[in-house]
């Protein structure tokens, strides 16, 4: 009976399998003129895969020059809209050119799955009409967007605390920043929003509502950097000034050499740490820390945030002058006990009141280096299986362990001092 069932069981699946490649090659021949079209034109020089009909409610349009005129290519099936839905990411991988530097690789995204925007055009739609679609540019007009496009002289908390992670908490100091960084002005006194065009104020809007990303990289860069506004709802993982080439993702490394692996989680320390500790006196903290939210540069090995979204930002300066309660305490985040992949436990109210916080090195210790990390199946966290001597002297699982799950007061915060200190002694063999 058993073998009877395997035996149809085993059929099943070669019928299916048949049925599954027989649509394709059907899909393929009935498409061929369509497909040998897509491989021929360059999409990225088109208004209608750019989105511009959706402009002003899109995402910078500083880039749309070089898009149009086209300076940048798509890649190899990339170049293939059959293959969109596996897609789901919207990554793409394409060629720039520049007259006098020739040709680089780069990777673009858009800033949300297909699904995601079009849920914020219904969004857009909602808010104006009721109803879940409409004309999306008439529709802008009947939106706080609109209503805030005016005389307005200054972005203010009051008229977008909430909107994002980013200003879940906003400060004065913050917005100024934002829309300066937007303008791409340099990084001093104060620039007035009623100063950038009427298209641009919508844009700033829209962004900061919907995916504040490029906003984040944008107030985060060091001064003296450009900006990350590269196109309608596309990013470059250029994160400030121009191009690069494609960035693999950390969980690639998840089983590289020991130094290698070594390095890469110091480097994920020292980011927690700049991030958390700053001459700004922003603090940046990573909602969302997994595995695919970093990359690592091919060429010089560095740790870079390819997800930006979710990422509060508080500031410190404000804290300290409005003294909220308790907000000289030190906060201690809760370990997350689960099961799940990227588990994090914390309080946005409690990371915008508090000077002293210790989540960014609660987050990476947790999600991505110790042995309670877990991604794909896998666990044990980016420093799994040390070498012989390492494990039998115990010290570094011993300051992990502190820094995912502390069992003393403020013991996350000595033991992530003390683990930078110690993953740095061996990084500095690597570099």
């Amino acid at each position: 009976m058993l073998r009877l069932v395997s035996l149809k069981l085993g059929r099943l699946y070669r019928y299916v399998k048949l049925a599954v490649l027989g649509s394709l090659a059907a899909a393929l021949v009935l498409n061929t003129h369509s497909l040998l079209a897509s491989l021929q034109r360059n999409e990225l020089s088109e208004r209608r895969f750019l989105q511009l009909n959706k402009c002003p409610a899109c995402w910078g349009t500083s880039w749309c020059r070089k898009f149009l005129n086209g300076q940048l290519r798509l890649e190899s099936w990339g170049r293939l809209r059959l293959f969109d839905f596996f897609n789901v990411k919207n990554v793409y991988f394409a060629r720039y050119g520049e007259p006098r530097e020739g040709s680089r690789r780069v990777v673009l995204k858009r800033l949300g799955s297909a699904q995601e925007l079009a849920d914020i055009d219904t969004k857009i739609c909602r808010r104006a009409t009721g109803r879940g679609r409409c004309d999306l540019l008439q529709a802008l007009h009947a939106t706080e967007f609109a209503s805030l496009n005016g005389d307005v002289r200054l972005l203010t908390p009051d008229a977008v605390e909430g909107w994002s992670d980013l200003v879940h908490c906003p400060s004065q100091r913050l917005l100024d920043r934002l829309v300066r960084r937007y303008a791409e002005t340099k990084d001093s006194g104060s620039f007035l929003l009623r100063n950038l065009k009427d298209s641009e104020r919508m844009q700033l809007l829209i962004t900061l509502a919907f995916n504040p990303e490029p906003l984040v990289l944008q107030v985060s860069a060091p001064d003296g950097t450009g900006s990350a506004r590269v196109g309608p709802r596309l990013l470059s993982q250029v994160l400030y000034s121009r191009p690069r080439l494609p960035q693999p993702e950390l969980w690639s490394y998840f089983n590289a050499p020991w130094e290698k692996r070594v390095d890469l989680a110091w480097q994920l320390m020292e980011i927690a740490e700049q991030l958390t500790n700053n001459d700004f006196e922003f603090a940046l903290y990573l909602l969302d820390v997994s595995f695919d939210n970093f990359a690592v540069g091919p060429r010089d090995g560095k740790v870079i945030i390819v997800d930006a979204e979710n990422v509060l930002v508080a500031d410190k300066r404000l804290i300290r002058q409005n003294k909220p309660e308790n907000w000289d305490v030190w906060y201690e985040s809760k370990f997350d006990d689960c099961d799940k992949e990227a588990c994090l436990s914390f309080s946005k109210e409690i990371l915008c009141a508090r000077v002293t916080v210790d989540h960014n090195y609660y987050a990476i210790c947790q999600n991505l280096l110790s042995r309670h990390a877990m991604w794909r199946g896998t666990s044990g966290g980016l420093l799994h299986d040390p070498p012989a001597e390492i494990a039998k002297d115990g010290r570094l699982e011993a300051l992990l362990d502190e820094c995912a799950n502390p069992k003393k007061r403020y013991g996350r915060f000595q033991a992530a001092k003390e683990l930078r200190e110690y993953l740095a002694q061996f990084s500095n063999n690597v570099r």
